[in-house]
């Protein structure tokens, strides 16, 4: 029989074996004698056996000098016995926990797992996982078998146990993966390009970052329709001036720079008035409060005429749904154009870029995204060049914890300071973006963490987002916690995002958003890395309708893989893009069906419900909007709600009483996801 020895409390476990057959199970303690170091108590037991036997020091002598001995780690004392009397051993990785059991489970680099300070096999591992997962009775089967595949993976129970104990939080052993930054390939210098000595002059900018090397390599600087899909921060912006500048400053047309939000609006208008302000007229076209508070009194130029615009989405519809025209445009660009797939806008940015390739037909268009499914199907759709950059120029860690609600602010607070106490290579604190679902909870977190904290949302005015913008960027705030609706539009400069929530309102998030807000961690310019994690509720839901869990959203996020930019349009939204096309194609229906068919997304057959409810008439090859028809083209409504506010007009006097019914009916929809 062979024997394997492993330190037992203040004496030592023997396992007697063959054939992998457990015979005999032994204890012994030692003692030291002027003989040397010799066994003085030896019990031994039959496997399943509950009381031991005490046998003879002398047949322990006998049984390891009759067969092969292995030590499961050195032990001092064990081996001078084993050497006093000339038996050799050697050492083997054995599961202790099997052996406690009375099993023997051999180990390799290829199955032992790491406990603690020992080592295991993977099913005592999975048993131990399992008991400590038992108070997670929320969690899914997804879930479980995640968290089991991550114990495979790390061959570390405690760092996967990890996940699910934000008390004793280490983000060493949290870490769900890492996308690695890619070292800077070699790019030209912007003064030997072909554009515009002043334009160069103007801007600080000396050498190109990688994906502005590849959009000039795609022809930008000669007039070429582009999709640049790159990271955040790779510099796309800077490709839309290059563009922008040097068509403006050459004759060819001014430039038109549409964004999604206000408050990016704001941003990209206050910085290109300061950087062009030697070279062109700059102004913002976002629409007019109809509200006259001093926020809304905006000191920034409203000229149509300007050599730059700068413009949110509606902001610029509204102009051509008007029938107002844009002239002498020689650049266009749409940045976030990942918003084509956004349920509520989505289908206005398409109809939008429609009518803009209707009015300007030689202007070159521009559009930027940071992350977007099947980018090379969407840039055939929109009939541009692809350029694509997938490397981050700074590495991302994207850890996973699973945490109950009650447990989320403190780890969030945790997270927070903790970042915040750290200083970059280029001299910025760590700040963080905290993404929750719903205006009320951004509140909650920024309580609860405190004065370094404030939230940040829609329903803050204009001035005090720009007082909150202002604070981050000179480093007084650790962070911001804003809801995901705003996360195209946040542009904070943050090294670390935290999602308190996998959901927007009640929807959870799409791989393609996920991307985009994780996008937002890490800066070349400040940081040396970027870091995002994730607090995913186990059983957590946002809607009674979904059985998604949120934890198993997270997995899913995490793995998952953005779709291609290919949106159906209903009823509603197809007949609010009819309109606004016939507004631009000034009846003339070949322009108008050509705008159709220039938009990404499929239409429905707007044309007969429109004619059932007198919205349009034809005649030849003449179409013309009704009074109700303009309504619907200049205030971005479908025939559906038009039809409830004519209901009820007749029913209501009272316009705020018609507002709030139309209010409520809007947020039920939203409810049910409609």
């Amino acid at each position: 029989m062979s024997a394997i020895i492993l330190p037992w409390k203040k004496a030592y476990r023997i396992i007697f074996f063959d054939d992998r057959r457990i015979r005999h199970v032994g204890t012994v303690s030692l003692a030291r004698t002027t003989r040397g170091i010799r066994p003085e108590e030896f019990m031994v037991r039959r496997p399943g056996a509950s009381h031991p036997k005490k046998t003879p020091t002398k047949d322990l002598i006998i049984a390891l000098r009759q067969g092969d001995v292995y030590l499961t780690q050195h032990d001092a004392s064990f081996e001078e016995f084993l050497a006093s009397l000339q038996i050799s051993y050697s050492f083997v990785d054995i599961c202790r926990i099997c052996l406690l059991e009375d099993q023997i489970t051999q180990l390799s680099k290829e199955t032992q797992i790491r406990c603690g300070r020992e080592l295991i096999c993977p099913d005592c591992a999975r048993k131990e996982l399992i008991r400590e997962l038992s108070h997670l009775k929320k969690l899914g089967k997804k879930t479980r078998a995640h968290i089991e595949d991550l114990l495979m993976e790390h061959r570390d129970l405690e760092a996967v146990l990890a996940i699910i104990q934000p008390e004793s939080l280490d983000m060493k052993k949290t870490l769900f993966d890492r996308v690695k930054a890619h070292p800077v390939a070699e790019t030209q210098r912007l003064d030997e390009l072909p554009i515009p000595r002043d334009f160069v002059d103007a801007v600080s900018i000396t050498t190109l970052m990688p994906a502005q090397q590849l959009a000039v390599e795609a022809g930008l600087l000669y007039g070429k329709h582009l999709l640049v899909v790159a990271a955040t921060a790779s510099g796309k912006t800077f490709i839309g001036e290059m563009a922008g500048l040097k068509n403006l400053l050459e004759g060819r047309g001014r430039l038109l720079f549409l964004v999604p939000l206000v408050a990016l609006a704001n941003q990209k208008y206050e910085r290109f008035s300061e950087t062009y302000k030697n070279l062109a007229s700059v102004s913002i076209s976002t629409g007019v409060s109809r509200l006259n508070l001093p926020e809304t009194r905006s000191p920034a130029r409203r000229d149509a005429g300007s050599d730059i615009i700068v413009g949110t989405y509606e902001g610029v519809d509204n102009i051509l749904r008007r029938g107002r025209q844009l002239r002498n445009i020689g650049t266009i660009v749409i940045d976030e154009v990942q918003m084509l797939e956004d349920p509520e806008r989505g289908h206005r940015l398409d109809g939008m870029i429609a009518r803009l390739k209707q009015i300007a037909p030689k202007t070159q268009f521009i559009y930027l995204s940071a992350t977007i499914g099947a980018p090379h199907l969407l840039a055939k759709k929109l009939n541009a060049n692809l350029v694509t950059y997938a490397e981050r120029p700074v590495s991302l860690d994207r850890h996973l914890l699973f945490v109950e609600r009650d447990a989320k602010i403190p780890t969030i607070k945790r997270l927070v300071f903790e970042e915040f106490g750290k200083t970059s290579s280029k001299g910025f604190k760590g700040q963080t973006i905290v993404f929750t679902n719903a205006r009320s909870r951004c509140h909650q977190i920024a309580d609860a963490i405190g004065p370094r904290a404030a939230p940040y949302h829609a329903g803050l005015t204009a001035q005090e987002r720009r007082e909150i913008e202002s604070r981050f960027a000179k480093g007084k705030l650790a962070t911001v916690v804003t809801t995901a609706a705003l996360a195209a539009g946040v542009d904070f400069p943050a090294s670390q995002v935290i999602f308190d929530a996998l959901a927007m309102g009640i929807e959870w998030l799409t791989v393609q958003e996920f991307h985009q807000m994780i996008g937002r961690a890490g800066r070349p310019d400040f940081h040396d890395a970027g870091r995002v994690v994730i607090l995913a509720e186990p059983g957590g839901s946002y809607s009674r309708e979904s059985k998604a869990t949120e934890e198993e959203v997270a997995i899913n996020l995490l793995r998952g893989v953005m779709e291609e930019v290919a949106p159906v349009y209903g009823m509603e939204e197809s007949s609010e893009e009819y309109a606004a096309n016939a507004v631009v194609a000034r009846g003339i229906e070949q322009d108008l069906t050509s705008m159709n068919e220039r938009m990404v997304g499929t239409l429905e057959d707007a044309i007969p419900e429109m004619e059932k409810y007198k919205l349009i008439h034809r005649k030849g090859g003449i179409i013309e909007l009704s009074p109700f028809g303009r309504v619907m083209a200049e205030h971005f409504i479908g025939v559906e709600r038009l039809k409830r506010i004519r209901s009820l007009v007749r029913e209501e006097d009272d316009p705020l009483m018609i507002l709030a019914d139309l209010e409520c009916r809007t947020d039920e929809d939203e409810q049910k996801g409609r």
